[in-house]
């Protein structure tokens, strides 16, 4: 696959002959001409076109001339993704022996194939929240932190995906079920404000509220050792607060 970039001298509405551009760089790829494609990626995976798409974020180009748009594309999802590429700077292409080619003109197939584009790539990203999905509920199971909001009282340490106890909110947490357990006829907004009088603050420092309190004291079970994650509830690996 071989590929000249080329930027015109002058700007003007006719149709520039390739006389008229000055040749800024060559790209080629050796071995079989065309393009293969990342399907995990969709991106076409050729070391020299990469190449080239690196050269237009800090270059301005205005074409890509080729000796025939088979030098880069054999097949319509290949196309679509150089033309999504190349449009992304602004650069159009100028095919020497197809000297009216533009990825500008409008073709039918390639709406198809955009949407058809679309449509993989929405199935891809459900394949791969199917399987994270399977993973946290097999991690669950066996008592394991398998993502989302860590609860007050704990910590997720750098590198590792394990929830372990954080000293000062952990106080905090005790000293709520101790204040519900001795005022058992307190109100939830009269226990936040004492947790507020006493000098205890959330995660993100702020004040409790009622809701807060709510929380906490729902997760008894798991402030206990349980973990419970969707439907899952099993013997959590997690140190008990409580």
């Amino acid at each position: 696959m071989d590929i000249a970039l080329h930027t015109k001298k002058m700007k003007s509405k006719r149709i520039v002959r390739l006389t008229d551009t000055r040749l800024l760089r060559l790209f080629k790829d050796e071995g079989i001409s065309g393009a293969k494609v990342d399907e995990e990626a969709l991106e076409v995976d050729r070391i020299g076109f990469q190449e080239m798409l690196e050269y237009l974020t800090h270059h301005e180009v205005d074409y890509v001339v080729t000796l025939n748009t088979s030098r880069l594309w054999r097949s319509d999802i290949v196309k679509v993704l150089v033309h999504r590429e190349l449009k992304k700077y602004g650069v159009d292409i100028r095919s020497i022996e197809q000297p009216q080619y533009s990825i500008h003109k409008k073709d039918p197939s390639d709406f198809l194939i955009n949407g058809l584009m679309e449509l993989l790539d929405q199935y891809q990203r459900l394949e791969i929240s199917l399987k994270l999905g399977r993973g946290r509920n097999k991690k669950a199971q066996q008592g394991g932190y398998a993502g989302g909001n860590v609860a007050l009282g704990y910590k997720v340490e750098k590198g590792k995906k394990s929830l372990v106890i954080d000293d000062r909110q952990a106080k905090t947490v005790q000293r709520v079920f101790d204040l519900k357990e001795q005022y058992t006829s307190w109100t939830l907004t009269q226990l936040a404000e004492q947790l507020n009088e006493e000098g205890h603050r959330t995660k993100q420092g702020k004040l409790f509220t009622k809701v807060q309190i709510k929380r906490i004291l729902d997760r008894k079970a798991f402030y206990s050792g349980l973990y419970h994650y969707g439907e899952i509830t099993a013997n959590g690996k997690h140190q008990a607060i409580l």
